[in-house]
C-alpha cells in the first residue's frame, strides 16, 4: 500500500522553461530619429561634418541621458546641455559647440519630443493679466525659419557665408557672421563675468560676436569702439538683419490665458520645466 501511495503521490516531471537569454534584453536596436537642419549645412565650413547636410540623425533620449541633465557638477559648469548633445548626435565626430544656433534648438527641441513626448506642459505669466497659468505647448508645431525673409532690410550674403547691411545712420557697410553655440556660452561669460553689477552687457558682447568686418576693417579694436559709439538706431537695425537672415525655429504659438481668456501669440519659453518637467 505504501509504495502504491507514493506512485500516487509523486510529481510529474516539470518541464523546464528555456532559460532567459540575458543578451535578449538588450537585444534592440536604440531609435533615432532625424532632425531637418534649419540652415540645410549652408553655412558650415567644408570641413565641417554638417557642411550641406539638410538632415542629421539623432538617438533618442536615454536614463543615462537624464543622469547628465541632473548631474548638479555639469550644471553648475554649464556644460550639461553639451555633453547631451554629444550623446544624442549619432555623429560623434560634430563638436556641439560648433553648430549655429538654430540647429543647436532644432535638434534640443526634437532630443526633449523624443524624451518626453512633443506636450510641452509648463508655467507662464499671462501677458494679459499677470497670472501665472499653467499651459500646454506643442513641439510638433513649431516651424523652420529659413533666414531668407529679410523684409525691407538691405542685405546681401558673401562667399564666405557671411552678410553685409549697411547700417541706415553711419552708412558704414557692416559684416556679421551667423552665431554658434560657443559663441553663446561665450556671450553668458562675459555677462555673468563682468565688473559693474548693474551694467548689463548681453548687446554689446552680442555685438563683438556678430560683427566680423566694418568698411572691411577687421581690427578688434577698431569693432568694439565703434560697437561702444554705435548710435541705437544702427544697432537696433543691425540686429534685426542678424535675426532676420538667421535659419531657426519659430517657436511662437497661440495662448490663450485660462484666467482672464486673454489671446496672443507666445513663444514657447525655455524653462527648467523643458528638460525636468514636473507634471
Amino acid at each position: 500500500m505504501a509504495r502504491n501511495n507514493q506512485r500516487r503521490t509523486k510529481s510529474a516531471p516539470k518541464e523546464e522553461a528555456p532559460a532567459a537569454s540575458v543578451a535578449s534584453v538588450l537585444d534592440f536596436v536604440t531609435p533615432t530619429e532625424f532632425v531637418d537642419l534649419p540652415s540645410a549645412g549652408r553655412f558650415y565650413t567644408d570641413d565641417h561634418p554638417f557642411h550641406d547636410k539638410e538632415t542629421i540623425e539623432i538617438r533618442y533620449m536615454t536614463a543615462k541621458d537624464e543622469d547628465i541633465l541632473t548631474n548638479q557638477t555639469l550644471l553648475r559648469k554649464g556644460v550639461a546641455l553639451e555633453k547631451l548633445l554629444q550623446n544624442i548626435l549619432s555623429n560623434n565626430e560634430v563638436d556641439p559647440s560648433t553648430l549655429l544656433i538654430g540647429d543647436r534648438n532644432a535638434i534640443i527641441i526634437a532630443a526633449r519630443s523624443t524624451g518626453y513626448g512633443p506636450v510641452y506642459a509648463t508655467a507662464v505669466e499671462c501677458p494679459g493679466c499677470g497670472e501665472k497659468v499653467n499651459y500646454d505647448f506643442n513641439l510638433n508645431e513649431v516651424s523652420v525659419t529659413s533666414g531668407d525673409d529679410i523684409g525691407d532690410k538691405e542685405v546681401s550674403e558673401t562667399d564666405d557665408g557671411t552678410f553685409i547691411v549697411k547700417l541706415p545712420l553711419t552708412k558704414v557697410d557692416a559684416e556679421m557672421r551667423l552665431l554658434t553655440g560657443k559663441d553663446e556660452a561665450e556671450t553668458s561669460r562675459s555677462v555673468q563675468n563682468k565688473k559693474d553689477p548693474i551694467f548689463d552687457n548681453i548687446l554689446t558682447s552680442q555685438l563683438e560676436r556678430v560683427i566680423v568686418s566694418l568698411n572691411g576693417e577687421t581690427d578688434r579694436n577698431v569693432i568694439n569702439k565703434f560697437i561702444e559709439l554705435m548710435p541705437a538706431y544702427d544697432s537696433r537695425y543691425l540686429r534685426e538683419a542678424h535675426a532676420a537672415v538667421t535659419p531657426g525655429i519659430d517657436l511662437a504659438q497661440a495662448f490663450e490665458c485660462s484666467s482672464c481668456n486673454h489671446e496672443q501669440k507666445m513663444a514657447v519659453p525655455f524653462t527648467v520645466d523643458f528638460f525636468w518637467p514636473n507634471r
